[in-house]
């Protein structure tokens, strides 16, 4: 007998939802592509029923398809013959080529746009059977382009289909408002999330197809928001856990190990699993002790290869305030941890760890992730944070991944409304340019004189995927589905909608809606009781009304 694995994910085909270009030039043809768009199943029989034709005379007959959102798989290509003089070609070779853009998927491996096949095999050739249905790839994509590489060679196609590979589970959080924008926002973090729940927790689907500890945060507050518990989250904990044995870092970076303590905190507020928590135990007050031997007397630390995100990484003064507020942050939460567990030694330990580093104030250095997080430890005052650095020049200095710390910052501020404008600026930029998926990196001076990701980019428009990017992520190797870019569907569910969890496992509910220029917003929120459901609606004195429908079990704190 074999052992046997089940995936966790299901397979679904996906039709074309466009032809964005296709080659005419030199004798080559493609034709009847219309046809691609038509839900055709993938089976073929001897004889060819309308079929689609590519002819390569000498440069290859090609065609670009657009499916119509951000998927996680590859594609299917049906293909009844293909002949030379009225000769069968015998595995004839097509060479394929995903993207996340348009024009990654028209470009080749390296040069200055960066193309490249990390992590997940994006641009290959393959050999062809007819009369069957061929797979090719395993990657993130929206698009797609195919080109039959046989001279004087025609191709009969019925399909082109995506394999979507993905988990089916139940979207059982929901928000909606006023505000159509917010709306998208908040389903697209949504399904930036959904589509990086693979195997394990993933923080992208086409690079950094990894886990991420650290990256995870924005990831699983998400989850908490819109799935509810899936058992992803903790099967992606262990896995890092089991592999960074101490006293080494998770991903070898100290601060993802305080990540780690943090994402144990909020899931286990979310659904109160003593039992899981308990198998923390012992790694989890080890890694604490260990965070602690790093702090001085006077209340600086000695943490090594400081790291917050890319965006930060040359102002050392504006990481090393952040990872002090972060290991703050990561103590205070290990001894309300050390607290469940009942290990009041631990947890003394923490509080007085906590206390030293409390004697310490860092320099923010104008960072504005050093200074939400700092306003998040409570170490700098919120409302002097958001003044003097997370509102100065609007969304300018924001990061995808700490833009969520940024909002979190900004609302214990009080500045709920500046939250929503940096929200609908910031990731409504995204989706000004195409996206469907919320990206590893973005820069709102992207927006000047740019073209969308879903066209060809015109002479007088810039590619933005090819032409931007830094660090890990320089033109076509940025990843456009990043997970640790959801924060704002997070917010939107906790500070607008107002559900905030006060007791482990959801057992006390505060409801506390701020709704900023908004009329109305309902939604709901998956605890493991069930679902919440909330409907604030602004009335004309400005008050907000509110309804709610709880589970059974569950208390709301007035």
């Amino acid at each position: 007998m074999f052992k046997q694995i089940r995936d966790p994910r299901v397979r679904d085909y996906i039709t074309p939802s466009r032809i964005v270009w296709k080659s005419e030039e030199d004798g080559s043809f493609v034709e009847n592509e219309h046809l691609l768009l038509e839900n055709r199943d993938g089976q073929v029989l001897l004889t060819a029923e309308n079929p689609v034709r590519l002819y390569t005379k000498d440069k290859p007959a090609s065609i670009l398809l657009d499916f119509g959102v951000e998927l996680h798989g590859g594609i299917q290509m049906s293909i009844w013959n293909c002949f030379r003089d009225k000769e069968y070609v015998k595995a004839p070779k097509v060479r394929v080529r995903f993207g996340e853009s348009v024009m990654e998927a028209m470009s080749d491996i390296g040069g200055k746009t960066n193309a490249t096949n990390d992590h997940a095999i994006r641009d290959q050739v393959v050999q062809m059977s007819f009369l069957g249905a061929n797979e090719v790839g395993n990657t993130g994509f929206r698009f797609v382009r195919v080109d039959l590489l046989e001279k004087d060679c025609l191709m009969e196609l019925k399909t082109i289909r995506a394999v979507f590979l993905h988990r089916d589970i139940e979207y059982k959080g929901a928000f909606h408002s006023s505000d159509p924008l917010l709306n998208q926002i908040w389903e697209t973090g949504a399904y930036t999330v959904y589509l990086n729940m693979q195997d394990y927790l993933w923080d992208g689907i086409k690079r950094d197809r990894m886990v991420w500890v650290g990256d995870m945060h924005p990831e699983t507050s998400t989850i908490q928001a819109v799935f509810g518990y899936d058992d992803i989250v903790p099967n992606s904990l262990d896995f890092v856990r089991d592999r960074t044995a101490l006293p080494a870092w998770m991903n070898t970076i100290p601060s993802y190990s305080a990540w780690w303590v943090i994402i144990q905190y909020d899931w286990y507020m979310q659904n109160g699993d003593l039992d899981y928590l308990k198998q923390q135990k012992d790694y989890l007050i080890r890694l604490l002790d260990q965070i602690a031997d790093h702090i001085q007397p006077d209340g600086t630390n000695t943490i090594p290869n400081p790291f917050l995100d890319w965006p930060s990484s040359d102002n050392k003064d504006g990481v090393n305030a952040g990872v002090h507020a972060l290991f703050t942050i990561a103590l205070e939460r290990g001894a309300k941890l050390c607290h469940y567990l009942g290990d009041h030694k631990a947890k003394e330990r923490c509080d007085q760890h906590v206390t030293k580093l409390r004697q310490y104030q860092p320099n923010h250095a104008n960072s504005k992730q050093a200074a939400a997080l700092l306003a998040l430890a409570t170490i700098m005052d919120a409302k002097s944070a958001n003044k003097e650095v997370l509102s100065v020049g609007g969304t300018n200095g924001y990061s995808t991944f700490y833009g969520y710390y940024m909002l979190l910052a900004k609302a214990e501020a009080g500045d709920v409304q500046g939250c929503l404008d940096n929200i609908r600026e910031y990731w409504g930029g995204m989706l000004k340019l195409g996206a469907t998926t919320f990206w590893e990196d973005f820069n709102i001076e992207w927006l000047n004189q740019a073209s969308r990701i879903d066209e060809i980019t015109p002479p007088d428009k810039v590619d933005v995927h090819g032409s931007y990017g830094d660090h890990c992520y320089v033109g076509y190797r940025h990843s456009l589905c990043h997970g640790w870019a959801s924060g704002p569907t997070a917010w939107l569910s906790r500070y607008v909608l107002g559900i905030e969890v006060v007791e482990p496992g959801c057992k006390i509910i505060r409801i506390k809606p701020q709704l900023g220029d908004l009329e109305r917003v309902e939604g709901s929120y998956p605890t493991p009781y069930g679902e919440i459901h909330v409907k604030h609606v602004k009335q004309e004195d400005g008050s907000v009304a509110t309804t709610y429908h709880t589970p059974e079990g569950i208390i709301i704190e007035k």
